[in-house]
C-alpha cells in the first residue's frame, strides 16, 4: 500500500470485541503537505484549528492519531532551530508532513486510516478565503471560545461600540 511507513503487529488476545479476531495491528501512513506548491498557505493552522480542536475532531471521528511533523511543524522558528538534530526531533530535517497512526483491530484499521487520510487531504487543498466554509467555521468557533461571537441580527451585530444599547441610545455620561 503506498504511503505505508511502519506496519507492526501487536497481538491482543484480551477483550476481543464482537466479531473481531482480537488481532490488533498498528499502522502508520504519511501524507505530504504541499508547501512547495503553496508556500504562503497556513496548512498547520488549517489542520489544527482553534486550540487544536479541528485536529482533535478528526482523531475522535476516525480513532487515529494525527501528528504534524517536519520543517514548520513547530510554531516558533527559533525553538524549531534549537530542537533540530536532537533525539526525537529528526523529523525537523524532513519536509512538512502528516503521520496518521492507528492501533485498531485488523478488520477496521485500514478503513479508519483511509477515512482520516481523505479528511486531511481534503483540508490540504487550498481554497479561496471568500469561499472557504471550513475556515469560516473555525473562525466562528474561535470567537465562541474567546467569548467574542456576535450573532447576525443581535443588537450588537452592526455596532462596533460596546456603549450602544438596542435602541441606539448612548450611555449616560458620568461626571469626573
Amino acid at each position: 500500500m503506498p504511503g505505508l511507513v511502519q506496519p507492526s503487529l501487536a497481538e491482543n488476545w484480551l477483550n476481543s470485541q464482537g466479531g473481531s479476531s482480537g488481532l490488533i495491528v498498528k499502522r502508520t501512513i504519511r501524507v505530504d503537505i504541499p508547501v512547495d506548491k503553496y508556500p504562503n498557505y497556513n496548512f498547520v493552522g488549517r489542520l489544527l484549528g482553534p486550540r487544536g480542536n479541528s485536529l482533535k475532531r478528526v482523531e475522535a471521528n476516525t480513532e487515529c492519531r494525527v501528528l504534524i511533523r517536519g520543517r514548520g511543524s513547530i510554531k516558533d522558528p527559533a525553538r524549531e532551530e534549537m530542537m533540530r538534530g536532537k533525539p526525537g526531533y529528526e523529523h525537523l530535517n524532513e519536509p512538512l508532513h502528516i503521520l496518521i497512526e492507528a492501533e485498531l483491530p485488523v478488520e477496521i484499521v485500514d478503513a479508519r486510516l483511509m477515512q482520516a487520510r481523505e479528511i486531511l487531504e481534503d483540508l490540504l487543498k487550498p481554497t479561496d478565503e471568500s469561499q472557504d466554509f471550513y475556515k469560516k467555521q473555525q473562525l466562528r468557533e474561535l470567537a465562541m471560545l474567546n467569548g467574542t461571537l456576535r450573532e447576525e441580527g443581535s443588537p450588537m451585530s452592526g455596532s462596533l461600540s460596546p456603549f450602544q444599547n438596542s435602541l441606539g441610545m448612548k450611555r449616560a455620561k458620568t461626571r469626573g
